[in-house]
């Protein structure tokens, strides 16, 4: 097998600097004060059981795993960990909400737990987990069961974590009993959690949300592999303020026109900013009888971008990522990778990295999919690409360095494959960082030099 630059990254230690404006990704957060936040923690060390690499001073724990008993006892433990959030519990401990992206195939289903199902036919789903702060689980279990294909999300300021499927089948497709391609409210607490669609949001191929504090709106992100691409999205809720099922009452759903551009993936400079964007009215949400992506948005159309995944809130605005985008597939230009914000107050847009062909294809590492902002200073992102797959750290001034490698060997000795890494998130207290590999399905917390 060919070794890549990317590899030799990992195994080295070694920091790359991308360009563009790196430093604004980090708004919000403290500035670093660990030699993490400037420029890594050195090279990964070698893990003598084979399961994942990490700097030296650092351990992990695994909390979880696809095919072991839940501990309440409500059967196996689901398959394909997704995106995940972690939650202040009593006592210090924490609270992790983790979906699970079953389609159809999966091997381990989310029970069908009666309470908490939407359509006995859906796989997919969310588990919940209560961890000491030494890695110790407390319990785990079914948190929202009958929904199909939770791939992301992304937690409230009410403390609620919203899981998105990434489907649009309907009721009768796939052996669904009720349509797909909802947001739905969990609570990690497990009292409050309806298994009814956040029907107003949209029905489309749903990937992360970020919550702006100040005015309770909601940003979407649609992963849409093929043309025609997917949207972004805000949702203007009529009850604002917030708080557990104020979501059902219902709102605006609105999507992002840059003028005159049709498609993201053409803006290549990093650093271009697009003054007083537009929202334009999604016409019908539910997607009726056509996907929102292709409905009629008027005279000036829509604005669409290839597999956009990862986002979050930062400071006083929102970032998005759209992992990839390939001329082949029809998008306007090539890239591995793009990170863009958006400023309410300003309605101003902003393109902050790319990353390669004219950058760097193996910068960091190949398609950024599920980010969170660390509390040392700095920036995590997984890695779904091809090959060797990583937790790559990004500090304020650019420097990209490997954190994590998976090597839990998926295929053959003679043709290895590494599953991806998702659901990257710190504790409350900023001690650990939980991350999830997708297959086989593994939790992971990892402590150390902070």
């Amino acid at each position: 097998m060919a070794v890549t630059r990317r590899q030799m990254l990992a195994g080295s230690g070694a920091a790359i600097v991308l360009s563009g404006a790196v430093d604004r990704l980090f708004a919000g957060t403290a500035e670093a004060a660990q030699a993490g936040g400037r420029s890594g923690y050195g090279p990964l060390v070698p893990d003598p059981a084979g399961v994942l690499d990490l700097p030296r001073g650092f351990r992990y724990t695994i909390l979880s795993r696809e095919g072991e008993p839940l501990r309440s006892g409500e059967g196996p433990v689901p398959s394909h960990f997704d995106g995940m959030a972690a939650f202040r519990s009593d006592g210090g401990r924490v609270r992790l909400v983790r979906n699970h992206e079953n389609r159809v195939t999966a091997k381990y289903r989310v029970p069908a737990i009666e309470r908490v199902t939407y359509d006995p036919q859906g796989l997919g789903g969310c588990t919940a987990l209560e961890v000491t702060s030494g890695g110790r689980v407390l319990s785990e279990r079914v948190a929202i069961a009958g929904t199909a294909v939770n791939c992301a999300g992304g937690p409230t300021p009410w403390g609620a974590w919203l899981t998105c499927e990434e489907t649009e089948d309907r009721a009768g497709t796939n052996g669904y009993t009720r349509d797909h391609g909802f947001i739905f409210e969990v609570d990690p607490r497990g009292r409050r959690t309806d298994p009814e669609p956040l029907t107003a949001m949209g029905r489309f191929q749903h990937e992360a949300i970020a919550v702006d504090p100040r005015t309770g709106t909601v940003y979407e992100t649609e992963d849409a592999f093929d043309k025609p691409f997917g949207l972004f999205y805000r949702f203007l809720p009529k009850r604002p303020r917030g708080g557990f099922g104020t979501l059902q009452a219902g709102g605006r759903l609105e999507a992002l026109r840059v003028p005159g551009v049709p498609d993201l993936s053409a803006i290549q400079e990093p650093g271009t900013v697009f003054e007083h964007v537009e929202w334009v009215k999604v016409p019908d949400p539910l997607a009726a009888q056509t996907p929102v992506r292709l409905q009629d948005f008027g005279k000036g159309g829509i604005t669409h971008a290839q597999k956009l995944e990862g986002c979050y809130w930062g400071g006083d605005r929102v970032y998005f990522v759209s992992s990839f985008a390939r001329s082949r597939d029809g998008s306007a230009a090539d890239h591995f990778g793009q990170v863009w914000s958006y400023e309410p107050s300003r309605r101003r847009l902003t393109l902050h990295v790319v990353f390669g062909p004219d950058t760097d294809v193996q910068a960091p590492g190949d398609s950024p999919d599920n980010i969170c902002l660390a509390p040392q200073g700095g920036l995590m992102l997984c890695e779904d690409g091809d090959g060797a797959q990583h937790v790559f750290g990004v500090t304020r001034r650019g420097t990209v360095y490997p954190m994590a490698r998976n090597r839990q060997n998926i295929g053959t000795d003679q043709a290895p494959a590494w599953g991806e890494f998702a659901g990257v998130t710190f504790s409350p207290d900023g001690r650990t960082m939980f991350v999830n590999v997708y297959e086989p399905g593994t939790t992971f917390a990892i402590t150390g030099p902070w």
